[in-house]
Formats: structure tokens, C-alpha cells, sequence
């Protein structure tokens, strides 16, 4: 089956490449919509939000736009239980044609499980590509309402936010003399398979039919076909989606019944929050008691083993950085899980490689180094990042050792540090083109620190008055700029 481009807004009905769609004209007509169903939302006309979620979900623009997000993004190569995945042309514009609600029955979904950081396993539920596509579909209609409804200071599975921002948050609320003092670090029991299905059928804006039918899909493990009665596959594209509808207003829940002297904020990443006030008092008498009670009507519930109430001179973890106070100076840096827990990636990587070349060595380190390196440059960093480089300069020295037993350390160092390389760890290569270059080793001791500009907390990507907002922001390094510069984004007003 070809695609009929006559319909898709090309100028001739000939089959073309896949690439060679209109994808920008795709986008535009859906981002429309999107910004429609907004609209009705904010103005309370629900029932034209459902009838323009209907004309979405059935537009061809979505339809591919859905297909290309399965096939592009990591779990592209990832089957469900039917064992399929779109590789070619022709599959993905037979899968985007093929994209109707009308008979339409999800097939159940592959178990899998992966190692959590406790050392015990996270359950995986992975959808089949079809079914993966139509979640893709009902999330571009069900985002614009998420969008709009969502909680201020969530930050978690959103457009235009991220780690950064929640961290910025907390920057905001914690740093100055006057800030609280005591913390509540939330964590809710195994969020997506609590889920209560009943709520989620319920209070989701979109299709019930069809979200019952993808709830009870059932998963197989195994070869057998166990049912599921409460959650929402953690591994399908549309699950943070629904997670983060579950916790919205929670926020709200919270300020109900607390007051301005209390010092409450809130700031949510996906079913992690923290909750700041001027007494324990407020945390333990208030604000916590509303909490459990707003989880449980959503078949939720707190973990006591994660949830508990930190004094700010002691400090405390959240997303991977540690966050205390010493004197009036509020301190933020990689916290020591994360750090010994980069260090731990690197250890199996030079297990790995024990017996290869050094440009495999360096090809699979590299991500790793620079990714940890990454996610932490906008906070004061640069100790951990010596304390990461150190290691890492200690395990080459035993490598290199442990490859070339009977070489002198003069030759070692002339052939993995030679005078190109600057004193990094690297080696001869060739590129594509055949010309030979030098692969180096990332030193993360020189990463560049970045001050983010964090979100502001009413912008939301689908109001008219924040698009500009938001493209801005894209445009200057996405959210950030190298510490001692002024911001170029100040002249702009963001």
C-alpha cells in the first residue's frame, strides 16, 4: 500500500519517499488543533474540546505524525508480543493508513523487567508497534488539555521543561534567608501499576472505550496472559501522560489548607515531589494527611521507605542532586548516588572491554561520561566532575596495563597519549571518508558550567501569548547560557 499523497497535502498522488512527505504541513495542521482544544479547555466548552479531539485523532496529519514518533524514538527496534517492528517505507504508510478506531482491539502487552538502582526489578509492559502508534495519536489530543490543567510547578514528562527546571524551582524556594527550613521528600508506591483504572476511566478526557480497552489489555509472561486490574503499562508512550493527569491538582490540594506564613512549595518531576514549609508542624499535621487522602482516592499511596521530612541544614536528594544549606548558603551539587553511580556505568564498561580495541573502549565510554556530565553542568559540579575524571584516569592506567603486560609505561603513554591528544586518553582511527583522525576520550573536568533559565510556571507551549516565549527559548541554547555572560535572552523579557 502506497501513500496517497493527493490527501496529504502533496501536489501529485505518485507514491514518494517517506522523508519527502509534508511534514511541516502536518505539523502546523495538527499544532491548530491542538491549540483549539486548548482554547475550549481554558473557556470551559468541554464538549467542543471532545469534538475537536475527534477530528484529531481522525486526521491523516496525525496519523502519520503518530507513526513517525514510534519509529524514531529508542523503542523504535523494541517488538511487542507479535514480534513486529516498521523498518521500511512501505510499512510505515501501510501502518499510518491503517490507523482507524473501528474495530480496533489492542493486543496484550510484552513483560519485561529491569534492574532498579535497589537492586530489585521494575516491571516493563511493551505495547506492540500499532498499538504504540494509536497511544501516539490519542496523546497529541489529550496533550493540549494535560497542558493547560496541569500543576505549576510539575515539571516531569512536559514540553519545554525538565530536571533543570524543577531543580531551579527548588533554587527559588530554598535559597534565601528567609526561605523554609523543613522538607517533605515525597515518593508514591509503584505509581503506574496502582493507578486506579475506575479514576482514570473516568476523569481522562479522551475515548473511554478506548482507554478501557488499552487498561485491561492484559500482559504476557512467560506465554501466559495475565489480566490488569489497576495501572497503566509503565513502557507505553501515553502512560507519563496519564500518570501526570493522575497527580495534577495536587498542588492545589495542598495550598487549601495552608497559608502564606506557612512557606509552602510544591515542585512534582513526574511521581517524585517535594514539599517545603517554615515548621514540621505544617508538613506533618497538614500537608501530609492531604496528601494521602488525595493519592488514595486514586487507588495511590505514599512510600514510607522514600517519604520522609528532611531539616534543610542536612540536606536531601531529589532528581539526582543534592540540595542543603550551610550557614545561609544553599548548596546544590550531583548527589553521591549519582556520582558513585556513573562511576559503577564506567567500571562495566572497562569489564566489557577488557579483550577490544581502544576505540571501542572510548566509543562506549564517551556516552556515558558526557550524558552524566550533561544532565549536571548547571549546577557547581566541578569537584564531582574531578572525582568522576580521577577514577576513570585510574581504571585506563589498569587497562592499558592489563592489555599490554610486557610494554613500558613510556610506550603506553606514547600510544594512547600521544602529543595530539593533549594528555587525554585517545587513539588512531579512520573516518567514514578513509582519512585517519584522532578519537579522544571526553574529559568531563572541562565541561563548560551553564546557568539555566528556568521555566516560567503559567507558560504553557499551547496559549497563544506563550508561543513566541517558547520559540525564544529554543532558539538561545535551549534554556541556558555559559556562566559569567550576560543572558542574550534578557532584551527578550525571558
Amino acid at each position: 500500500m502506497t501513500v496517497d499523497l493527493r490527501s496529504t497535502g502533496a501536489s501529485s498522488g505518485r507514491p514518494t519517499a517517506w522523508k519527502s512527505l509534508p511534514w511541516d504541513s502536518f505539523q502546523a495542521s495538527v499544532k491548530r488543533l491542538q491549540m483549539r482544544i486548548a482554547k475550549a479547555i481554558r473557556v470551559n466548552k468541554h464538549g467542543k474540546a471532545r469534538a475537536l479531539q475527534w477530528i484529531l485523532t481522525h486526521s491523516r496529519a496525525a496519523k502519520f505524525m503518530a507513526v513517525n514518533r514510534v519509529t524514531t524514538n529508542k523503542g523504535r527496534n523494541t517488538p511487542g508480543v507479535d514480534r513486529q517492528v516498521w523498518t521500511t517505507e512501505q510499512a510505515k504508510s501501510e501502518a499510518a493508513n491503517g490507523l482507524r478506531q473501528r474495530g480496533y482491539h489492542p493486543q496484550p502487552l510484552r513483560r519485561i523487567y529491569i534492574p532498579k538502582k535497589n537492586g530489585k526489578l521494575r516491571p516493563l509492559s511493551i505495547p506492540t508497534m500499532s498499538d504504540r502508534a494509536h497511544h501516539a495519536l490519542h496523546a497529541l489530543a489529550l496533550e493540549p488539555i494535560a497542558e493547560t490543567c496541569a500543576d505549576k510547578n510539575s515539571y516531569g514528562f512536559r514540553l519545554g521543561r525538565c530536571c533543570a527546571d524543577a531543580i531551579g524551582q527548588c533554587f527559588n524556594a530554598l535559597a534565601k534567608s528567609y526561605s523554609p527550613v523543613w522538607i517533605m521528600e515525597g515518593d508514591i508506591k509503584s505509581c503506574y501499576d496502582r493507578i486506579s483504572q475506575p479514576w482514570l476511566i473516568d476523569h481522562i478526557p479522551m475515548d473511554r472505550k478506548i482507554l478501557r480497552k488499552w487498561l485491561q489489555a492484559g500482559y504476557l509472561e512467560k506465554g501466559r496472559l495475565y489480566p490488569t486490574e489497576a495501572g497503566t503499562p509503565q513502557g507505553g508512550i501515553i502512560s507519563p501522560l496519564l500518570a501526570n493527569m493522575t497527580l495534577d491538582q495536587m498542588e492545589t490540594a495542598i495550598r487549601a489548607v495552608t497559608h502564606r506564613r506557612d512557606k509552602v512549595n510544591f515542585i512534582r518531576y513526574a511521581d517524585d515531589f517535594v514539599v517545603t514549609a517554615a515548621e514540621k508542624a505544617t508538613l506533618e499535621e497538614r500537608v501530609k494527611p492531604v496528601i494521602v487522602s488525595f493519592l488514595k482516592e486514586r487507588g495511590l499511596e505514599l512510600s514510607e521507605e522514600k517519604t520522609k521530612i528532611t531539616y534543610i541544614q542536612d540536606g536531601f536528594d531529589f532528581l539526582g542532586q543534592n540540595l542543603r544549606k550551610k550557614g545561609k548558603k544553599l548548596l546544590i551539587t550531583p548527589s553521591r548516588q549519582s556520582v558513585a553511580g556513573v562511576m559503577e556505568k564506567a567500571r562495566q564498561c572497562f569489564r566489557s572491554c577488557l579483550g577490544v580495541a581502544a576505540e571501542v573502549l572510548i566509543r562506549k565510554l564517551n556516552p556515558i561520561l558526557v550524558g552524566w556530565a550533561n544532565y549536571h553542568r548547571y549546577v557547581p559540579a566541578k569537584e564531582a566532575f574531578h572525582k568522576v575524571n580521577r577514577y576513570v584516569t585510574g581504571r585506563l592506567r589498569r587497562w592499558t596495563k592489563r592489555r599490554h603486560p610486557k610494554k613500558s609505561y613510556t610506550w603506553i603513554r606514547r600510544k594512547y597519549y600521544p602529543d595530539e591528544s593533549n594528555g587525554r586518553f585517545s587513539t588512531w582511527t579512520k573516518s567514514k571518508n578513509g582519512e585517519r583522525r584522532l578519537l579522544k576520550l571526553k574529559n568531563i573536568a572541562q565541561t563548560v558550567m551553564e546557568r539555566h533559565i528556568k521555566v516560567k510556571a503559567q507558560a504553557t507551549p499551547y496559549h497563544p501569548d506563550w508561543v513566541e516565549y517558547f520559540e525564544k527559548r529554543k532558539v538561545f541554547a535551549w534554556r541556558s547560557y555559559p556562566v559569567g555572560n550576560n543572558s542574550p535572552l534578557a532584551s527578550l523579557g525571558v
